[in-house]
C-alpha cells in the first residue's frame, strides 16, 4: 500500500502519463480507461484532455496503485524511462527490508563481475529492466555527454559493453554497482537487483547459483537479511530478499478457513502433507493449498484459486460468489467480525493486490476435545481472522466479545478465561504472529467499524508494508 505521503506525487506523476492518451478519439477513451482500471466518462463531457483529467480525478486513492500497475504493464501507454523509475520506486516503497548503503558496498566488493556477467544479453535485460532512468548514473541509457565515433552520444549501455564485456577486468563489480547507482536506490530495487542476480533467467548454473547465494547471505545477514529460496522455476531455485527476524515464518502449507462447523480432517498422505475434509459436507470447511507467494496472499490469488477449483467462467462472478462463502463463514452471533470484515472490503475494494482477508482460520486442530485432552489441550482453536502478508508476516485480527473475559453469558467476570486469552497471545506472538484485538463494542455498528478501519488500516499497513 502506497504511504499517504507518497499519494499525491503518484497520482502527479500517473497524471503525466494518461495525459498521453490523447492521441487516441473520443470513442476510444473509454475502452482504454477501462484497461487501465479507471472510469468511464461521457464522450460530451469536455475535450479529450478534460475527460482523461475527470476519469483519473474518479479513481479513488485506494485504487491508484492498481491503476499504476497497469499503466506499467500495457504498452500501450507511453511511459518515459525516468517516469516509470519514480513508479516503480512509488510502488515498491517498504515492500523489502532495509539493507544498508555499508552491506551494499561489502556485498559488491565480494562477488565476481566476471561470474555475474557470464551470459552477456541475461545480464543486460536485468540491467535494462531495473535501472531505466534518464538521468546519469542510473540510467541504462542514460546520455553521458560524450560523442562516440563523432555520430552520437555514449550512453551508459556503450559504457558497461566496453568495461565489462570487451574489456573484462576494467570494472569491478563495485564499480558497476556504483554507476548504477545501486548504492543510493531504494531498498525494493536494490533487493529485486540481488534476486535477479541470482535467478534462472542470468545464472544458468545452479551450483553458481547457490555460490553467489552464499556470498551475498554472508553480507546481509548483519543486517538481519538474506536471500532465502521460497520456490522453483523450472527446477531452478527462486531466491527471494527476506527478513532473518522474523523468526518462525515458515511458508504455509494448508491454510484451513471460513468453516461452518468443526472440520473432519484426514491425512491423505502424510509424508505429502496432504489432507482431506471429510464427512457429510466437506464444503463446510475451505482448505488452500497452493504456494503462498513472497508478496503473501492477495486477493487476486485467492479469488483464482476459488475461480480454478468452483470451474466458474467469470472473474466477477467468482469474485461475488467467494465473498458471499467467507461472509457465511462469521457467526451469527458477533455483528462484530461481519462487520470488521464488511468494512475492510469496502475501504479496499478490494483491489486484486491487496491482502486477502482470511476469517475463521484454524490455527490448531486436535481430533479431541479440550476436556480430553485436558492440560495438554491447546489454546485458541480459530482466528478471528488471518492476513499473510510479504516476507512471511502474519497478522491476526481478533473482535473480542464479552464471552472473552466473563462467564454466565456475560454476567460474571472470569479471570480464567482472560488470563487463557492473554496466554494464547503470547504463544501466537513468540510463534511469529502479530495480533491485534477489536472490542465488539467498536465494530457493532458498521459505519463505527467503518470510521475506525480507515484509520487502523493505513497505520497497519504503513508498518507490516504490504505493497510491491
Amino acid at each position: 500500500m502506497v504511504d499517504s505521503t507518497d499519494r499525491s506525487t503518484l497520482r502527479a506523476l500517473v497524471g503525466e502519463v494518461v495525459a498521453g492518451l490523447g492521441f487516441l478519439t473520443h470513442r476510444e477513451l473509454n475502452p482504454a480507461f477501462e484497461q487501465l482500471g479507471m472510469p468511464p466518462v461521457p464522450e460530451d463531457a469536455g475535450s479529450k484532455r478534460e475527460r482523461i483529467q475527470l476519469s483519473l480525478g474518479k479513481v479513488p486513492d485506494a485504487d491508484l496503485p492498481q491503476v499504476t500497475r497497469r499503466i506499467l504493464e500495457q504498452s500501450r501507454v507511453q511511459v518515459s524511462p525516468s517516469i516509470r523509475y519514480q513508479l516503480e520506486d512509488l510502488l515498491w516503497a517498504g515492500s523489502s527490508p532495509e539493507i544498508p548503503k555499508k552491506i551494499r558496498r561489502e556485498l559488491a566488493r565480494a562477488l565476481d563481475l566476471s561470474e555475474l556477467a557470464q551470459h552477456h544479453d541475461r545480464f543486460l535485460q536485468l540491467l535494462d529492466r531495473l535501472w531505466t532512468a534518464e538521468d546519469p548514473g542510473l540510467s541504462f541509457e542514460a546520455l553521458e555527454g560524450l560523442l562516440l565515433n563523432g555520430m552520437r552520444q555514449v550512453t551508459l549501455r556503450d559504457r558497461i559493453e566496453r568495461h565489462v564485456f570487451r574489456n573484462p577486468g576494467d570494472w569491478s563489480t563495485e564499480d558497476l554497482f556504483d554507476t548504477l547507482g545501486a548504492f543510493e536506490a531504494g531498498d525494493a530495487r536494490f533487493a529485486r537487483f540481488l534476486e535477479g542476480l541470482v535467478s534462472a533467467d542470468v545464472l544458468l548454473d545452479e551450483h553458481l547459483q547457490d555460490k553467489t547465494v552464499s556470498t551475498i547471505n554472508d553480507c546481509l545477514r548483519a543486517a538481519g537479511v538474506e536471500l532465502r529460496a521460497v520456490g522453483s522455476d523450472g527446477g531452478y531455485p527462486v531466491f527471494a530478499v527476506v527478513s532473518t527476524r522474523l523468526q518462525g515464518h515458515r511458508r504455509p502449507k494448508n491454510i484451513i478457513f471460513a468453516s461452518l462447523t468443526k472440520p473432519d480432517i484426514r491425512f491423505r498422505s502424510s509424508v505429502d502433507n496432504d489432507i482431506e475434509i471429510v464427512g457429510e459436507s466437506p464444503d463446510d470447511t475451505l482448505v488452500y493449498d497452493r504456494e503462498i507467494p513472497i508478496e503473501g496472499l492477495r486477493w487476486r490469488d485467492l479469488h483464482a484459486w476459488w475461480q480454478d477449483t468452483h470451474k466458474i467462467s467469470a472473474e466477477a462472478e467468482a469474485r461475488s460468489d467467494l465473498h458471499q462463502r467467507l461472509l457465511q463463514s462469521l457467526p451469527d452471533n458477533s455483528e462484530g467480525q461481519k462487520n470488521l470484515f464488511i468494512a475492510y472490503h469496502r475501504i479496499l475494494g478490494p483491489t486484486p493486490e491487496d491482502p486477502a482477508l482470511l476469517p475463521e482460520v484454524w490455527l490448531h486442530w486436535d481430533h479431541r476435545t479440550v476436556k480430553e485432552r485436558g492440560p495438554e489441550a491447546l489454546l485458541r482453536s480459530r482466528m478471528d481472522f488471518l492476513l499473510l502478508l510479504p516476507h512471511g508476516q502474519r497478522v491476526v485480527l481478533e473482535v473480542d466479545g464479552s464471552q472473552h473475559y466473563t462467564r454466565d453469558r456475560g454476567r460474571t467476570p472470569d479471570s480464567s478465561k482472560y488470563a487463557d486469552m492473554v496466554a494464547a497471545d503470547r504463544d501466537l506472538k513468540l510463534r511469529g504472529y502479530e495480533v491485534f484485538r477489536f472490542g465488539h463494542s467498536e465494530l457493532k455498528h458498521l459505519d463505527a467499524a467503518e470510521a475506525l478501519l480507515q484509520q487502523f488500516l493505513p497505520d497497519m499497513f504503513r508498518r507490516f508494508k504490504p505493497g510491491t
